[in-house]
């Protein structure tokens, strides 16, 4: 699996960094007291207790944060920007005005639109009085026709200046109504020069400055609810079988000391497949009350699926394998009991002691369950002090050691730094006692 892959540079790179601490704080003759002799040839190494219980099955992915209901804020007219009503961060209402436009020359297109509305409702205030006027007029014509005193030509003539008349009417109402629809839709043209915030939320990545020229495709800002966030996370086809809407979702903030984890739910799973890539997105709703996420940050995600069978469990720093034979295992303190007291933090100025030399035997293990940074295995009793770091300074058949005892949540945050983070901190260990070597 791969966390087989990753254990075994996670396990290095925290075998450095705890290494350099362990020789910095007891490597030297000055720190041994009277057992300088024996010291300088008993390693220094430290454990942890192994505990009985059942193993989290997690799937590690990478997530991208975006806000609920994030959007690009676009012009839909073009135009020169004369002013900005907001600044990066500000929170706005739905509504709110955001950037406004030059709109001098779309004044004047309302202008002339309701110009010729009143033109087109004249003309069609005369077409029906003209109609009005035939229509009285066929009326008295057709009297004396009942009368015999008008001809049936005059009737028809005046039948035929009606329905001329009726069409002007129906064509004034039409024009009237163009008209109408004209002026509606400048005025719309001219309320797009203030472009007014969609949604409630904070604005940002600014793109507007007074005097600008813009268009239908120039970004002015991207607006999103930063109080109510989304992870996205790159599920593969594989993934589908174990990972399932609702399940936990541990999402990582923050490196090393800082580090700090929110739960949330896998909140749904798009149901179709990328065509190339057989992937596909899961989407974590998450709260962002305590500001700890912001749209763009890459996370770490760690989705439990499930639980192992109870067993053994130890870090996954704890293995070893020799390189020689290619025996997997673990080296266990069995001298030591439960009564000592781990160390919960290790001050490089004024460390914890070490126990006297003790004995150390190698152990094989079947391994039932792995976790992210915790296996399950057979062969090693609960309670046992595995050690978890300076495993290389006992390969060469050295049956004793001095222990430092470590808790779990010591081992846990170790295993967790990112490869950055250790490298740093191996880095400065190193130059701090160069420092103070040449004083």
């Amino acid at each position: 699996m791969k966390f087989r892959q990753q254990r075994s540079s996670i396990q290095n790179l925290v075998l450095l960094l705890v290494a350099v601490t362990l020789t910095s704080c007891y490597g030297s003759p000055e720190n041994s007291g009277n057992n300088r002799s024996q010291d300088s040839t008993t390693p220094a190494v430290e454990a942890v207790q192994a505990r009985y219980g059942s193993l989290p099955l997690s799937e590690r992915l990478s997530g991208t944060v975006i806000a609920q209901n994030q959007v690009s804020l676009y012009p839909e007219i073009s135009g020169k920007i004369t002013e900005v009503h907001v600044q990066n961060g500000d929170a706005v209402q739905k509504g709110d005005p955001i950037v406004s436009l030059g709109d001098k020359q779309y004044q004047e297109q309302v202008q002339q639109a309701e110009a010729n509305l009143r033109i087109n409702r004249a003309r069609l205030k005369q077409a029906k009085a003209r109609y009005q006027e035939l229509e009285a007029q066929y009326k008295r014509t057709k009297k004396l026709s009942d009368q015999e005193l008008s001809s049936d030509l005059e009737i028809e003539t005046l039948q035929a200046q009606m329905s001329s008349a009726e069409a002007d009417v129906e064509l004034a109402e039409a024009q009237v109504s163009q008209s109408e629809s004209n002026l509606q839709e400048q005025k719309e043209i001219l309320a797009k020069t203030v472009i007014r915030a969609p949604i409630s939320g904070t604005v940002g990545q600014r793109n507007a400055e007074v005097g600008m020229q813009v268009n239908s495709s120039t970004r002015l800002f991207t607006i999103g609810d930063l109080d109510n966030l989304r992870v996205e996370v790159v599920l593969t086809e594989s993934m589908l079988n174990e990972v399932k809407v609702g399940q936990t979702a541990r999402i990582y903030t923050g490196t090393g000391n800082n580090q700090q984890v929110m739960e949330a739910k896998l909140s749904r799973i798009s149901p179709f497949l990328n065509n190339v890539t057989r992937s596909t997105e899961g989407e974590i709703d998450v709260s962002n009350d305590k500001n700890r996420l912001r749209p763009g940050m890459f996370v770490p995600v760690d989705i439990l699926y499930g639980e192992s069978q109870q067993a053994t469990l130890i870090p996954t720093s704890a293995i070893y394998t020799n390189p020689s034979t290619g025996k997997e295992g673990v080296f266990v303190a069995s001298a030591l009991g439960s009564e000592i007291e781990p160390a919960e933090q290790v001050d490089p100025d004024n460390p914890p002691p070490l126990t006297e030399a003790t004995d150390i035997q190698f152990k094989p293990i079947n391994v039932l369950a792995e976790g992210r940074m915790e296996l399950g295995v057979e062969g090693i009793d609960p309670g046992s002090w595995i050690v978890t770091v300076g495993q290389d300074l006992l390969s060469g058949g050295r049956g004793k050691a001095r222990v430092r005892t470590s808790s779990w949540n010591r081992i846990m945050a170790l295993q967790g730094l990112q490869r950055q983070d250790l490298l740093k901190n191996v880095l400065d260990r190193q130059s701090g006692s160069s420092g103070s070597s040449s004083q």
